[in-house]
């Protein structure tokens, strides 16, 4: 059986409000970053997931370390208070999200030159047409 977990975290990087969605599945760490501007109620930020998770563009997998225990409810109320008051992501989630950005500026590079190399086809076909009609002409 697959076992799948996701973390939601909610900071504010100058001048916008960033939430960072880590998803695990297999070992596999998968990140994806939302904008939020202002800052998010509790219930935008539900209907937010609710609404948009699964439309979200989560980066390559990366390989990570699973635990697997049971913790204590106490124990895991103080990681929260104390993730509260941590600023920032993990480093594994960076990694993710720059191999994300990374994939998105070759993915933006490639259709750039496309479209360049089809402009410039174009226009060599437009101009060829033009001396073929100037000939037609004499």
């Amino acid at each position: 059986m697959d076992k799948v977990s996701g973390k939601l975290t909610v900071y504010f990087e100058v001048p916008f409000w960033v939430g960072v969605f880590e998803r695990v599945r297999d070992g596999k760490l998968s990140v994806a970053k939302v904008t939020f501007g202002t800052e998010p109620k509790d219930y935008e930020v539900q209907e937010y997931i609710q609404k948009c998770y699964f439309s979200l563009k989560f980066s390559p997998a990366v390989d990570t370390v699973v635990k697997d225990i049971k913790r204590n409810p106490k124990r895991m109320q103080r990681e929260a208070k104390r993730q509260m008051q941590e600023t920032g992501i993990g480093t594994k989630s960076q990694q993710a999200l720059k191999l994300q950005q990374e994939q998105n500026k070759q993915e933006h590079k490639a259709r750039r030159r496309e479209k360049k190399e089809a402009e410039e086809l174009r226009m060599f076909k437009l101009k060829q047409q033009k001396k073929r009609e100037k000939h037609k002409g004499h």
